[in-house]
């Protein structure tokens, strides 16, 4: 029987090169988007105190944390998300700076979900944070982020999803439906258990005007946005926070046409997210090849308060690089480069090892990846072992070559080689 240490904990993977390699290509598209937008990176802890996490991430949320006491006595948790740390720091740290105030972070994230397709109990997310503006800009701005984002990793086909809790949130406060019960609803409905969200609310003694609404708005969906938006004006009438939501959603619409978002919005009008934070706006973004989300965000306005921070609006999208991973290469997405091109430098005796070594680190000063054969092999071995492992060229050093101040440059594809001189061979490398 396999020893259990030799493979990776439940939910953790290894990311062999090719894997690491996207996804690091996809980090470095999101610290591009980032500086074009003008967010500026913060770093937290990946371990939080537990209340910090558990305040508004949601019932399903808290059971999935990785909850331990540490030495000291402390309850504490690996962080399931991104935001809760961020409004945290804004609360006390960054409480008097200039709004709007634009953060990113990337990194690693912990939930004790059951492992199944693009869905990881390590998992990596790119996430931007917009504080400070509770104008409808400032909700347009995640979306066309968004679209900058994928467009730049190369992803070819995606649509948004787009609604607002403001609407159901609007009509449960006005019946009278507290917070808890109305958090319990949202997570029902986030999870499309209708029936029980239904029955929470009929539970709850609701008018019927209230039942009817919220079934209308549930079945209410689709891509031609000035319908669906009449027809949750003709739904919500009797509720003033409720309307006030939708002409709130409808000026973000319309910043996004006139912006110019490409993309093809869905609009939704009983969508909810299961994070019990979001006040206003929700989206996510999604590729036709899988039905998970790769990415979503919205509005959440008292997040910094419930921290101790002054009243400060919000904004936020979060990018899953695990699954934007997989789509790029469902969608066979070429925009993610290879390995560089590797160089081996050999030579022929020991004796000329402090001259490989050289050559080498000057390779590296002019930008190749040059490696150093470091088996002790024999010339014959180490071009057959660089052929095997795809290596580009080899550079052969040799006593009487180094003495005119030149190598052996084998072009290892077409079994090629030539002597240069050393003060050329970047040039003839770059060719």
């Amino acid at each position: 029987m396999t020893p259990t240490f030799r493979q990776t904990v439940r939910g953790m993977r290894d990311f062999l090169p090719e894997e690491a390699r996207r996804l690091r290509f996809i980090e470095q598209a999101a610290r591009e988007t980032a500086r074009l937008y003008g967010y500026e990176e913060i770093i937290t802890p990946v371990i939080e105190h537990y209340e910090l996490l558990a305040a508004k991430i949601g019932e399903e949320n808290r059971r999935r944390m990785y909850v331990f006491e540490d030495m000291g006595g402390r309850r504490v948790a690996l962080r399931p998300e991104f935001t809760a740390s961020i409004a945290r720091v804004v609360a006390t740290k960054l409480q008097s700076a200039p709004k709007p105030l634009r953060l990113f972070s990337v990194g690693s994230l912990y939930r004790y979900d059951e492992p199944q397709f693009g869905r990881y109990r390590e998992f990596w997310q790119a996430n931007f944070e917009l504080f400070g503006s509770s104008m409808p800009e400032a909700d347009a701005e995640t979306i066309f982020l968004t679209e900058s984002f994928l467009k730049r990793i190369g992803l070819r086909s995606y649509w948004f999803k787009v609604g607002h809790v403001g609407v159901l949130r609007g009509i449960f406060e006005h019946e009278g439906i507290d917070e808890e019960t109305q958090n319990s609803i949202m997570q029902r409905l986030d999870k499309k258990e209708t029936e029980d969200a239904l029955r929470i609310i009929e539970e709850s003694s609701p008018s019927k005007a209230c039942l009817e609404a919220v079934k209308g708005l549930l079945g209410t969906s689709g891509r031609d946005s000035a319908k669906i938006v009449a027809r949750m004006r003709e739904i919500v009438k009797g509720y003033p926070k409720a309307i006030e939501a939708v002409e709130n959603l409808d000026e973000i619409l319309g910043l996004l046409k006139t912006g110019g978002v490409e993309a093809e919005i869905r609009l939704e009008a009983g969508f909810a997210r299961g994070l019990e934070y979001y006040t206003g706006m929700i989206h996510e973004v999604y590729v036709p090849e899988m039905e998970i989300a790769v990415g979503g965000g919205g509005r959440y306005d008292k997040l910094v308060e419930v921290f101790g921070g002054g009243s400060t609006p919000a904004v936020g999208v979060a990018m899953g690089m695990d699954r934007l991973s997989i789509a790029l290469e469902k969608q066979g997405a070429t925009a993610v480069s290879g390995p560089p091109m590797r160089l081996l430098v050999i030579p022929v005796e020991r004796s000329m090892l402090g001259e490989a070594f050289k050559v080498a680190s000057m390779l590296r000063e002019e930008g190749f990846s040059a490696e150093i054969e470091t088996m002790g092999r024999s010339v014959t071995r180490a071009l057959s072992d660089a052929d095997r492992r795809g290596i580009a060229f080899t550079v052969i050093i040799g006593p009487k070559e180094i003495a005119e101040g030149k190598v052996v440059l084998r072009d290892m594809a077409r079994r090629e080689q030539i002597t240069v001189k050393l003060d050329e061979l970047p040039e003839r490398l770059r060719g």
